[in-house]
């Protein structure tokens, strides 16, 4: 699959995989100068890039491992949906989780893109469901003997 991206700055790095097998892509902060992001504290960071992920499929923002276990920064919002339909500048929301100040230098890989197939579905009304062994059990309800 090739996604078409659109760079809307000179220096905006295109998403690159880290190995031959890696599910995702890095993404890149395109910065000015190094931005601090202190304890508990959010700034969405620029990419500079726009892309055309293709009807049928959307791209997921995922924490680098890395960098989340390490340094404590990790998209806000968990995980981050591209729509096949926006066109704008892919942004990162990144969360600092650690009790000191971290900070994020230009070009620094910041999060990583999966694109993945969505199936486009419909929700209709009912009165009743299908019965599982798992049934209404929720949080914490599986695997217990």
């Amino acid at each position: 699959m090739k996604i078409r991206i659109n760079r809307l700055a000179s220096d905006a790095v295109l998403p690159r995989k880290g190995s031959k097998d890696a599910a995702g892509s890095d993404l890149c902060a395109l910065l000015e100068e190094p931005c601090v992001i202190g304890p508990g504290e959010t700034k969405l960071i620029h990419t500079g890039l726009a892309m055309e992920i293709p009807q049928g499929y959307a791209g997921f923002v995922y924490a680098r491992s890395g960098l989340a276990s390490k340094e404590g920064l990790a998209p806000a919002n968990k995980v981050g949906v591209i729509d096949a339909d926006y066109r704008g500048e892919v942004m990162v929301s990144l969360h600092n989780h650690s009790s000191l100040p971290r900070t994020v230098m230009p070009g620094q890989r910041i999060a990583q893109i999966v694109i993945a197939a969505v199936e486009d579905a419909e929700f209709i009304d009912s009165e009743e469901l299908t019965d599982t062994d798992r049934g209404e059990g929720g949080f914490g309800s599986t695997g217990k003997n």
